[in-house]
């Protein structure tokens, strides 16, 4: 029996993503009884091991041509446990339940948020046979992996440099504002049609050195802090812009119609 390998290639990417959701399984099963810090500690690495896989997936799936309807449900399942409920029930453990009932309502929210994104991604991202549509420059909303990795950052950095300044009601607002912002239309760059122009090296430049300064300055963990907050930075400041920019124009038309 002949096995067509350019058929079989689709499997490949779907292991990434599987291996995305085995991290996610795994941190989630470290926090079930009693955490230490330890326990946190390593929670929050298998998470970012799920960020290394689920960025990979896609990345596979273009450069073999296997694209295809399943992929992306699978994908935003997989993103669902890695990145939705994964980093709310590791921020409850760390720091929100102490607000007992309260603090599991505002991992919930996060939850919540989280599935509102991904089944908004799904029905933006494929046409009406089901199949995929090729990225865009942007997407709606913060995607839910760089929201999860802000939190799972935070709770890195807490342990490997002491404690930092984040109570658990800082925590709790930086949940909501970030539920708020993945459910939002605000448009984030998804870098996945990253053309090298000027501009670009600039900011890769510029973003480049100011993480390695970190790094060097304060503490390696906090780099990944920076790079996910820089990017949280990006989508709201283009996101005024843009506001900006129709607020010009709308006083622009009316001022013509005035004359």
């Amino acid at each position: 029996m002949k096995v067509d390998l350019k058929k079989s290639l689709f499997i490949l990417p779907n292991l990434f993503t599987l291996s995305s959701v085995l991290c996610g399984y795994y941190a989630i099963l470290i926090l079930s009884d009693q955490p230490t810090s330890d326990d946190f500690y390593r929670s929050a690495i298998l998470i970012v091991f799920a960020l290394f896989f689920d960025g990979i997936d896609g990345r596979v799936a273009r450069l073999t041509k296997t694209q295809t309807a399943i992929g992306v449900q699978l994908d935003s399942l997989a993103d669902m446990v890695s990145f939705g409920v994964a980093p709310a029930i590791l921020v409850y453990r760390w720091s929100l339940e102490e607000f007992g009932t309260g603090g599991m309502l505002v991992g919930f929210v996060f939850v919540a948020a989280g599935a509102i994104r991904l089944a908004r991604f799904n029905v933006v991202s494929t046409g009406d046979d089901g199949q995929p549509h090729a990225p865009g420059k942007y997407t709606q909303g913060l995607p839910v992996p760089a929201a999860a990795g802000i939190l799972i950052s935070i709770v890195v950095a807490n342990t490997l440099t002491g404690k930092l300044p984040f109570s658990p009601l800082l925590i709790s607002i930086l949940v909501v504002t970030l539920s708020v912002f993945m459910v939002s239309a605000m448009p984030f760059r998804s870098f996945k049609d990253l053309q090298l122009n000027w501009r670009t090296v600039v900011f890769l430049s510029v973003t480049i050195a100011v993480t390695v300064w970190i790094a060097l300055k304060i503490h390696p963990s906090m780099a990944l802090v920076w790079l996910l907050a820089s990017y949280v930075i990006i989508g709201i400041v283009e996101s005024l812009i843009v506001l900006m920019n129709k607020a010009r124009a709308g006083i622009d038309k009316a001022g013509r119609r005035s004359t």
